[in-house]
């Protein structure tokens, strides 16, 4: 196992830089979809958690949220935001999923999926969630669709200013379809280092990932407001039940 697989190894590495996890994409639409999509009250388990970005307006709906991290250095920071400190979080391989069902919802937001960087992984996950899944429940994924063309750049410069330069560096894997990137950062301070890997998929892969478990493809959309999904779309929110 590299580094690079570790499954702490994303969120130990990029937790420091932020100081508030539960920050980015406004929630609304996905809590307002994922709400619809468990009774009232309902206990829910989110995976890779992160800052509760998500879970914790769930949870103030009223949903019983629990999650998986594999990160302390995350769960450190979501204890520290108003709502994280209550939420019950395993620290752990989201891919085992060690959470005792059943659950009417399991989601995951944010391609962290693709955080999983291989094959064999992804397809546990799929495994494992339907082993908690109660009849008629649903597994909700929100993942990106793949741009391999994209990923075939080796540098692209992200920032240039007066005191520093920001720059990527990419290696490509087509074959595996894993993609290892470093985020360098150049500034009075020095050289500043953030790593990350996905393994990519596109949406035809995982509805046979969640046919091996034994779940089916539900409903999908383009985005959380139900936007059609097409095939110029950019970004897909899936949803699996198990039967």
């Amino acid at each position: 196992m590299t580094d690079f697989d570790d499954p702490a190894f994303f969120g130990d590495r990029w937790a420091g830089r932020y100081d508030d996890l539960s920050k980015g994409p406004d929630p609304t639409a996905a809590v307002d979809f994922l709400a619809g999509l468990a009774r009232p009250g309902a206990r829910i388990l989110e995976l890779a958690i992160g800052g509760g970005r998500v879970a914790i307006p769930l949870a103030r709906r009223g949903f019983a949220v629990e999650g998986i991290e594999a990160s302390q250095a995350v769960v450190d920071k979501l204890r520290a935001v108003p709502g994280g400190q209550d939420l019950p979080v395993v620290t752990a391989d989201m891919a085992d999923v060690p959470s005792a069902g059943p659950f009417p919802l399991v989601y995951v937001v944010w391609n962290s999926l693709f955080n999983l960087t291989s094959q064999q992984r992804q397809v546990d996950t799929f495994r494992n969630v339907a082993r908690v899944l109660e009849p008629g429940g649903a597994f909700v994924l929100e993942c990106y669709v793949p741009d391999p063309a994209a990923y075939d750049r080796q540098f692209s410069t992200d920032d240039v200013r007066e005191d520093s330069v920001g720059f990527t560096l990419t290696v490509h894997d087509r074959i595996a379809q894993r993609i290892q990137m470093q985020h360098v950062t150049v500034d009075g301070k020095g050289v500043r280092l953030l790593p990350t890997a996905h393994r990519y998929c596109w949406p035809a892969e995982l509805d046979l990932m969640a046919q091996l478990a034994g779940l089916h493809l539900r409903e999908r959309w383009a985005d959380w407001d139900r936007t059609p999904f097409r095939a110029t779309s950019g970004s897909h929110i899936s949803v699996y039940a198990k039967p």
